[in-house]
C-alpha cells in the first residue's frame, strides 16, 4: 500500500462498507492491470542494507527519484516514506526494511505494465549507479539478520512491529525480510467477483510454486524453496491465508466485510497522526470503542479503506482484487505474475475452464496444499497431481486467455509470450530457488554473495 487513505465520509451502516467495495464494479472495457513490485536495496561494494539516512541511502533515492519524475512526496512525521504521481497513477513507497516497491498505474495490458517496470527500473538505477547502491530481485533476503535489516521512519511500521510478535512467530521477518510481486485486477459484479476470488485462493499456492525464489536466510540454505511463502503460515492467522467462507457458492461482498469487521486494527489515522488501534476490533470502532482516546472517535470511510489494506489474505479484496501469492524475483518476472492472472481471470472461457478444474478442491486440500509449498514447490500435490502437472494445464488455459484477449504491440504480439519463464520453469521442472540452489553448492562455491550479481536487476 502506497500510502494511507484520509476520507472524512461518515460510516452510517455496516451496508455502507459493502457499498463501498461493490462500488468497485466496473463493465470489462474498463478493467485495468495494476503491478506492484518490491525489491532489495544493498550497497555494490560490501552487500549490506541501505540504511534509511546518509549520502548514500534510501532517503537519498527517494529524493533523486523525485526530482527525476517531478512526483509529489509523501511525508510522515517529517520523514519522506515515499513518491505518489500526482494524478493517483502510481507510487512508490518503502517496506519495512527498505525494500523499494513500486506500485505501478492501471494500464491496459501487460506490454504497458512491462514497459512501466522497465522505465522505472531504469530510472531506479540511474539515481542508484552513482551512490553505489543496487536491486536484488528474490522473495527473500538471502543474506542479512533480522538486526542487521535497517527500520524505515514509517509511523504505521512502529505500531506493527511492536504487535507482530504477539500474533505469530514469522510477522517480522515478513515485515523485514520478504519481497513480492503482485497485481490488482478488476470485476464486473458480485458474481464475478465471487468467481474471481475463488480461483485466486484455490490457485495462490501455485503461484508460489512458480515464483519460488527465497532458498537462503542469513547466508545459507534453509530448506525451502519459498521461505517467503512459509512465513505467510505463521505471521497472524487472523487475517492471513486462506478464508473459507470464500469456498461458499454464496460469497459475496458482506461475507469479507463481517470477516474483516472482526480482525483487529493497526492504527486510526488523524490529522497526519498514527493512533494505535491494535486493541479494538473495526466493529468494536463503529461502537464507539475508541472514544476518549480520539477527538475523532468514530470511523470514516477512510478508516475503513485503510483497514482492509492491513488484512493479509492470499488473494485480498477491496474495490479490486490483489493476488498475493507470489515470490518477488527477476524483470521477466515482473511482467509474468500479471500475465498468468490476466489470462485466467480477464477471459472467461478461460475463467471457466480454470474453475472447472479446480471446482472439486475443498478448503482442506488447498489448506495443506499451501501448508507443502514453500518446501515441495512444484512436487506438492493436490488430489494426487503434482502443481508442475497442475501447472502446465494451468499455464495453457492462461495462454489461451491472453491470445484471446488479442492486446497487441506495434510487432503484432499478444501478451501471451510473458508467460514465457514461468512455461520454462515448467519444462524444467526446477523453480527459481532450486536453480540459485545449484549455483550454491557449483559455482558460487557455498556463498550466497553472489546472488547480488546474478539476480540484480
Amino acid at each position: 500500500m502506497a500510502r494511507d487513505t484520509t476520507d472524512d465520509t461518515p460510516i452510517n451502516a455496516v451496508e455502507d462498507l459493502a457499498d463501498w467495495m461493490a462500488a468497485g464494479c466496473k463493465p470489462k472495457e474498463s478493467w485495468r492491470i495494476g503491478t506492484e513490485h518490491e525489491k532489495f536495496v544493498f550497497f555494490s561494494d560490501t552487500l549490506e542494507p541501505v540504511p534509511y539516512e546518509g549520502e548514500r541511502s534510501i532517503q537519498a533515492l527517494l529524493e533523486g527519484m523525485a526530482m527525476m519524475l517531478g512526483w509529489e512526496l509523501i511525508i510522515d512525521a517529517g520523514k519522506i516514506i515515499g513518491l505518489v504521481e500526482p494524478t493517483g497513477a502510481g507510487a512508490i513507497s518503502l517496506e519495512p526494511g527498505g525494500q523499494f516497491e513500486l506500485s505501478g498505474a492501471p494500464l491496459e495490458t501487460i506490454h504497458q505494465t512491462c514497459r512501466e517496470s522497465n522505465a522505472h527500473l531504469a530510472q531506479l538505477q540511474e539515481i542508484a549507479a552513482p551512490l553505489g547502491i543496487g536491486f536484488l530481485g528474490m522473495g527473500g533476503s538471502p543474506k542479512w539478520t533480522l538486526a542487521e535489516t535497517p527500520q524505515m521512519p514509517k509511523s504505521r511500521y512502529d505500531i506493527m512491529t511492536r504487535y507482530m510478535p504477539k500474533v505469530g512467530s514469522q510477522g517480522l521477518d515478513m515485515m523485514y525480510r520478504t519481497c513480492t510481486i503482485q497485481v490488482n485486477l478488476d470485476f464486473s459484479s458480485e458474481t464475478d467477483m465471487r468467481r474471481k476470488m475463488q480461483l485466486g485462493m484455490k490457485l495462490q499456492p501455485l503461484a508460489t510454486a512458480l515464483f519460488a525464489a527465497s532458498p537462503f536466510t542469513e547466508g545459507k540454505p534453509n530448506g525451502l524453496v519459498s521461505w517467503r511463502g512459509d512465513i505467510w503460515r505463521d505471521t497472524d492467522n487472523q487475517r492471513s491465508g486462506q478464508l473459507p467462507f470464500v469456498y461458499s457458492d454464496n460469497f459475496g461482498f458482506m461475507d469479507y466485510v463481517e470477516w474483516a469487521l472482526d480482525v483487529p486494527m493497526y492504527f486510526v489515522l488523524r490529522d497526519g497522526h498514527y493512533h494505535e488501534a491494535t486493541h479494538v476490533t473495526f466493529r468494536q470502532f463503529m461502537a464507539g470503542a475508541m472514544k476518549g482516546e480520539l477527538d475523532q472517535p468514530m470511523p470514516t470511510m477512510g478508516d475503513w479503506t485503510n483497514h482492509l489494506g492491513t488484512l493479509f489474505p492470499d488473494a485480498r479484496l477491496k474495490r479490486f482484487i490483489e493476488m498475493r501469492g507470489a515470490d518477488g524475483g527477476p524483470w521477466r518476472r515482473i511482467c509474468a505474475l500479471p500475465a498468468f492472472w490476466v489470462g485466467l481471470l480477464y477471459d472467461e472461457s478461460a475463467l471457466e475452464e480454470a474453475l472447472a478444474l479446480t471446482r472439486d478442491w475443498n478448503l482442506d486440500e488447498v489448506n495443506s496444499l499451501r501448508n507443502l509449498t514453500p518446501r515441495d514447490g512444484l512436487n506438492a500435490k493436490i488430489k494426487g497431481q503434482s502443481l508442475r502437472n497442475i501447472g502446465r494445464e494451468v499455464l495453457g488455459i492462461s495462454r489461451r486467455g491472453l491470445v484471446n484477449r488479442a492486446r497487441l504491440n506495434s510487432d503484432d504480439n499478444d501478451e501471451s509470450h510473458f508467460l514465457a519463464p514461468l512455461e520454462e520453469t515448467i519444462a524444467r521442472g526446477t523453480t527459481l530457488a532450486e536453480e540459485m540452489l545449484a549455483l550454491y553448492e557449483g559455482r558460487w562455491n557455498g556463498s550466497v554473495d553472489p546472488v547480488f550479481r546474478d539476480y540484480a536487476y
